[in-house]
């Protein structure tokens, strides 16, 4: 007791942490990534060059190596989906799969804007994962020059 009669009574220390507000933080980044996910960009826009060249017919799909015009090399293996890679992962994966099917055509599509550069690059690159034969990619001239 105290002078004027009270009790002085401890309180007792609760250890445990009230995990409420976290879950509420939680379940709403959970609903902005459903919301966002959908709308996230697959692919990669690329203007090619217009040229009269003519269509190559071929027998299997092609491995395509695109060249935005900010420089970043994207792979689509035998018509799938396009990867981001860097110049290392390229060659890494051009190479292996090269190696399983030697005779598949591969090609370069650079963006128009894109710097000369950095589509030679992506040529040397594929030089050095051994691919024996490199085609350039172009879209079709709307009209033909006669």
């Amino acid at each position: 007791m105290t002078s004027n009669g009270r009790r002085i009574r401890k309180r007792r220390l609760k250890a445990e942490i009230n995990v409420v507000p976290y879950i509420d933080v939680m379940l709403v980044l959970l609903i902005i990534f459903m919301v966002t996910a959908p709308l996230l960009n697959l692919g990669v826009d690329i203007e090619l060059p217009r040229s009269n060249a003519k269509t190559i017919s071929q027998d299997k799909d092609p491995v395509i190596v695109s060249v935005d015009k900010d420089g970043n090399y994207f792979l689509a293996v035998q018509g799938g989906e396009q990867e981001a890679l860097s110049a290392e992962a390229l060659e890494a994966k051009v190479a292996a799969f090269v190696r399983q099917n030697p005779d598949v055509p591969v090609y370069v599509a650079g963006d128009r804007d894109a710097n000369y550069e950095v589509v030679l690059r992506a040529m040397v690159l594929l030089q050095n994962a051994d691919v024996p034969r490199v085609g350039l990619m172009s879209a079709p001239s709307e009209a033909v020059q006669q």
